[in-house]
């Protein structure tokens, strides 16, 4: 591999040197002082040890620059990769068609496309980057129906919370297919997960890390796409109110577990994925009148009263179960409380219930 590059690019750096006594030559500035064989020669050799001198560096440069642009792509979603394409192709076109006239200018004539391809190239891909949802759209309204790149849009991207991230419950959730569309990141959000894993406090430590931790098992697994999303709010101060912003901005959903965000975000009419709803609505339901056997573990707040738990974590209020601490009975299901922090079990023991 490093000689065939080598030979190329000696090829390459004598056709260059070729090119350039031909160019010489024309202008005669040194028609008299060297013959005009013994220029091209000098040019050609010259050319020639360039290219082999530039062979190592150069290949270097492509196994780097190749790595970095292969990873850089796999990593990029496919709605974007397609919009910057699309935008990248629409400046070549602009570019050729404004260098037309500019063919027939002596010397410069040949170069000035090539400059138009580079400068409308890179603008357009810029542009491609930034309005992908704009070219989905004019592609969907033309009637050839939504177009489906593999990839997904802004419209269904997930907006992670830090509570929902310190929760680690979503790399599970990801896992299993459930949650659809790129999961973003916000500079602010990992931000404040540094701040909290730079925390004295042992517990706020513990919390920052683990929800890095998650992001980062997240974000090398296949299944999902992670993106870290560099835009901030200067003009607002609160983490929470960005979010909505950022939401609204972007038509995305906020991915979180904390009751009061999910509430701020209903307010302002955006769409919000609570974690502990999602807990709560996949727990086995459970109807009064159903016979349950639990382990009673400790007092409840009323006088007699006995809590215990299923394997779920939902709480179950035995009443008249305090005598039972520490032993397993059955219980009948009395009333079912839903809340927005959980549901709750109220039951009688079985005895009871015989007794009466």
């Amino acid at each position: 591999m490093v000689i065939f590059v080598r030979i190329v690019l000696a090829a390459l750096g004598a056709f260059l040197g070729y090119s350039g006594a031909h160019f010489v030559m024309q202008t005669n500035v040194m028609a008299g002082f060297i013959h005009g064989s013994y220029l091209t020669g000098l040019f050609v050799f010259g050319g020639a040890l360039i290219g082999l001198a530039l062979g190592l560096p150069v290949l270097r440069g492509m196994k780097n620059g190749s790595g970095k642009v292969v990873h850089a792509l796999i990593k990029l979603p496919t709605s974007e990769l397609v919009g910057g394409i699309i935008g990248l192709v629409i400046g070549w076109i602009v570019a050729l068609i404004i260098s037309l006239p500019f063919l027939r200018i002596p010397i410069v004539g040949d170069y000035l496309p090539v400059l138009f391809g580079l400068l409308l190239g890179y603008l357009g891909l810029v542009v491609g980057l930034r309005k992908k949802e704009d070219f989905f759209q004019v592609f969907s309204r033309s009637g050839q129906g939504r177009l489906d790149y593999g990839g997904n849009s802004e419209a269904s991207s997930k907006i992670l919370d830090t509570s929902v991230i310190i929760d680690g419950r979503i790399a599970d959730i990801t896992k299993s297919g459930f949650l659809e569309g790129d999961l973003i990141v916000p500079g602010f959000i990992l931000e404040e997960l540094q701040h909290i894993a730079d925390s004295s406090d042992v517990l706020k430590r513990n919390r920052g890390r683990r929800g890095l931790d998650i992001l980062n098992k997240i974000q090398k697994e296949p299944y999902s796409t992670v993106r870290i999303l560099e835009k901030d709010y200067d003009d607002i101060s609160e983490v929470d109110t960005k979010l909505v912003k950022l939401a609204k901005d972007m038509g995305g959903k906020v991915v979180t577990n904390d009751y009061n965000l999910n509430k701020v975000c209903e307010l302002h009419g955006v769409a919000v994925l609570n974690i502990n709803e999602l807990a709560n609505s996949v727990k086995p339901v459970v109807l009064p009148g159903e016979e349950l056997r639990v382990h009673v573990i400790k007092d409840g707040k009323e006088q007699g009263q006995g809590v215990a738990y299923l394997d779920d974590g939902t709480m179950i209020v035995v009443d008249g179960g305090r005598r039972y601490i520490g032993q397993t009975v059955g219980v009948l299901v009395t009333s079912v409380l839903q809340t927005a922090a959980g549901r709750m079990i109220f039951a009688k023991p079985k005895s009871i219930e015989r007794a009466l």
